[in-house]
Parts: structure tokens; sequence; C-alpha cells
């Protein structure tokens, strides 16, 4: 699997996979023209929106009514090093769930693919190449 990501000038970015693409860019006050999520904003929406699939999907299995349900995301930032240090999902549902489904919609929830990635966090390694290694873009 892989993707691209392409210098679009000043911060802006296009994040290129497939027929797919989303422009990240810098707040205003950060130097960008506030032309799309930040890479910060981008990281927890993909957390929060793994976690809305998973959730929709147990929804759907379980016969919960889901239309309109969502999940709020609240951060934190924290240093040394710089980084995200805090993340706080809420899973909004339309309609009560006995406690008994929301016991279980919180563990698969948790088990959603990013979630889990961030617990056991994959080995990343960073190398400069002259030549990509795909031609998106």
């Amino acid at each position: 699997m892989n993707l691209s990501v392409i210098y679009r000038g000043g911060t802006k970015f296009t994040v290129a996979s497939g027929a797919h693409e989303v422009t990240t860019d810098q707040p205003v006050d950060d130097g960008g023209e506030d032309a799309g999520m930040s890479p910060v904003e981008l990281f927890v929406g993909s957390l929060a929106g793994c976690v809305g699939y998973f959730a929709a999907k147990f929804c759907a299995r379980h016969g919960i009514a889901a239309e309109g349900f969502r999940v709020e995301a609240d951060w934190g930032m924290a240093e040394q090093p710089h980084r995200v240090g805090r993340v706080t999902l809420r899973i909004v549902l339309p309609h009560p769930v006995n406690p008994s489904q929301r016991d279980r919609l919180l563990q698969v929830a948790r088990g959603c693919t990013v979630h889990r990635t961030l617990e056991v966090p994959p080995k990343v390694e960073v190398t400069v190449a002259e030549t990509p290694f795909s031609q998106a873009g």
C-alpha cells in the first residue's frame, strides 16, 4: 500500500491515494492559507473516522438506529517531543442504548484499525530519495 503527499507551495500539500485527494494546509496564524485541514486535524479526523466506521457497523449489525450519529473529537498537544498528547473521542448516538450495548459498542470502537495502530505503534522510517517509488500526482 502507498500514497503520495505532493508539495503545492507555501504550507499546502495534496495527499493522493488512488483516485482520492485531500488538501492539507496550516492555519493562517501558522503561515498557511487555511485551505484544508492541518495534518494534525487530518490525523485526529482519521482516528475519529475509523471509530465512526466501526461504530456504524456495530449499530447496523445490532439494529441500533444510527442515522445522524457522529463522533466528536477533542485533542491537546504535548511537548518534549512536540506531538498530539491527548485525544478524547465521543460517540454521540441519536437514541439511547442499554448499558450492555454501550459497553460492547465501546469495545468495538476501541478496536478500530487506527486506534489499535496508536496502541501498538508501527515502525516509522523516513528516508530521502532522489526519485519517487510511485508516480502519483
